[in-house]
């Protein structure tokens, strides 16, 4: 009786080990994660080694992982197209228009008369020049119009970026320097369009300026800068820098700017090496003289009154040789 109580009883504690044993996790074996799906377990996150590529995130419908997109703060930056608009510089105000001679003139009586705009013809030539201009421009926190030729362009498309990219203004001078006046309609359109094409495919940007070589134009050539959206000008205070007799002689292109020199001059130079070599001590004698220079962007369309520039406006210099 003694012994069969025995036995019952070392059954009795060897089924109690088997079922304290039952139901007890297997450490080898790996348990399903019970967060929701696309959370992390936070504590087996911290203990356990990385993931392989194909647990990491939560699949999608099409079994592609995805990972949940941090939300941002409603005080931080915009998208990647906004905060690039956002750090676009700021355009000036336009506070100027070109008037039917040609002159610089303000929108306001407020506005500072006593400026000058300079501008510079028959480009893109040579990086050293135009490197020289805008090395003088920008002492003189100055900027310029850079008037080129389309076929100057397509032969050194990387001098016109240069400009550009220093801050100058590009203007439509026509593809090939000729006289538009003794063109066809069609010619025309074609010397002026295609300038604003190659442009605006070299910068970015097309002109918003037009000189007629020569300052030769007419009724028609008006009509087509009107129609690219261009402002028409050829100038009002002539450096003469292209005239033989002026040629190496910067003292000379200084004091002819200086001799017409008035409120709102429009001054035509050109990239020539005694032009460089003139542009600082003319800046500086405008300066001295109590004289501004206009930022080309500051610049606008002509006042509905204004708007009455003809074919005899402003000067032209057909007689003008081409310098060398």
């Amino acid at each position: 009786m003694t012994r069969l109580l025995y036995k019952k009883i070392l059954l009795a504690l060897a089924a109690c080990v088997l079922l304290g044993s039952c139901g007890q996790p297997d450490s080898r074996v790996r348990q399903p994660d019970s967060s929701a799906p696309g959370e992390e377990n936070a504590a087996s996150a911290a203990t356990s080694a990385p993931e392989s590529q194909e647990t990491a995130g939560s699949p999608d419908g099409n079994g592609i992982r995805t990972v949940p997109e941090t939300p941002q703060d409603e005080n931080s930056a915009s998208g990647p197209g906004e905060s690039a608009e956002a750090a676009k510089p700021e355009q000036p105000k336009l506070l100027y228009h070109i008037n039917k001679a040609y002159n610089v003139v303000p929108n306001e009586e407020e506005t500072d008369k006593k400026v000058v705009l300079l501008t510079f013809d028959d480009g893109p030539k040579e990086r050293e020049m135009i490197e020289g201009l805008i090395d003088t421009l920008d002492k003189h926190a100055a900027k310029a119009i850079f008037f080129v030729n389309g076929y100057r362009v397509k032969a050194h498309p990387e001098l016109l970026q240069l400009i550009h990219d220093r801050g100058q203004i590009i203007g439509n001078h026509s593809w090939d320097h000729i006289d538009l006046k003794k063109e066809s309609k069609a010619k025309m359109r074609q010397q002026i369009e295609d300038v604003q094409t190659i442009v605006k495919e070299t910068i970015g940007e097309a002109p918003r300026f037009f000189r007629p070589p020569f300052g030769s134009g007419n009724e028609v050539t008006h009509g087509i800068a009107d129609d690219n959206g261009l402002i028409y000008m050829t100038w009002s205070n002539g450096s003469l820098d292209w005239d033989s007799k002026n040629k190496n002689k910067p003292d000379a292109v200084i004091q002819n700017v200086l001799d017409q020199l008035h409120a709102g001059s429009n001054i035509l130079m050109h990239e020539l090496p005694w032009t460089v070599e003139a542009l600082d001590e003319l800046l500086t004698e405008l300066e001295n003289k109590g004289y501004g220079f206009v930022d080309p962007d500051s610049i606008g369309p002509a006042p509905a009154a204004d708007q009455t520039a003809g074919q005899a406006a402003g000067q032209t210099d057909a007689g003008r040789q081409k310098a060398k």
